[in-house]
């Protein structure tokens, strides 16, 4: 065998080298240990290059702002914070969410939401309302954070999503009393079976009993989606405040 060394050519069955003297088993051993750390090392590279990558998208900023830009965004946020406490500070019960003219702005997307959903069963059809109007600020959200660059607008987006979750839970809470108003003026209670679509998916699913538990889980989480959107909202206006433009003058 030849040393791995030194390149001695010597017999198969020696140990160490007999000219450099060296442990082939320790030799061995080191190699192996050495080979795992640089994989290893390799591998947290990746790991934190994975991470930066997904800082970098969510905070994302421009070298130069444009102030008249910036001062609109903050306008805007200001606007939604104050509105969104707002929400979060309304008990379940009151439906705030349902009565603002965001609400408006939903429907279509609920309404187009079980024309898409149709063909998957009744069940599916009915629940198609709820995941059209989720769907559409999410969809939002992805376009403008990964084809346009705005985590701004993404962070609005998540706002809107958060918002959602709010607006469906009073239409959850209502699937035993069937007294919210629904499209059209009808209540639950003077509809046929089906046209309430909460009523309709937890009778069918054996969850009717749960409706409360469920309304307040949908809250919970706009609250948690809209906090997190003022978070987000916040740091990527300090980091653009550092960024504005400077005209001469």
């Amino acid at each position: 065998m030849k040393c791995p060394t030194c390149g001695f050519e010597q017999s198969e069955d020696n140990h160490e080298c007999i000219k450099c003297g060296i442990v082939y088993e320790k030799y061995y051993k080191w190699q192996e240990r050495s080979l795992n750390s640089d994989e290893l090392g390799v591998e947290l590279k990746d790991s934190r290059s994975g991470f930066e990558s997904l800082r970098d998208t969510l905070f994302h900023v421009d070298d130069a702002i444009n102030p008249l830009v910036f001062y609109g965004r903050l306008v805007i946020f200001m606007a939604l914070f104050i509105w969104g406490i707002k929400m979060i500070m309304m008990p379940l019960e009151s439906n705030y969410a349902g009565e603002t003219f965001w609400h408006l702005i939903n429907l279509p997307f609920h309404e187009a939401g079980h024309i898409v959903f149709r063909m998957f069963g009744r069940v599916i059809h009915s629940l198609g309302g709820t995941l059209g109007q989720l769907l559409m600020p999410l969809i939002c959200l992805m376009v403008l954070l990964l084809k346009t660059k705005d985590p701004f607008g993404a962070a609005f987006c998540l706002w809107w999503l958060g918002e959602n979750f709010m607006d469906i839970a009073p239409y959850i809470n209502d699937a035993r009393t069937l007294t919210l108003p629904l499209l059209g003026g009808n209540t639950g209670q003077t509809s046929p079976y089906g046209f309430h679509d909460w009523e309709f998916i937890l009778t069918e699913l054996d969850l009717l009993h749960h409706d409360h538990l469920l309304a307040q889980f949908s809250q919970n989480v706009g609250i948690f989606l809209m906090l997190l959107s003022f978070v987000w909202g916040g740091v990527l206006l300090c980091k653009q405040k550092k960024h504005l433009m400077k005209f001469d003058t």
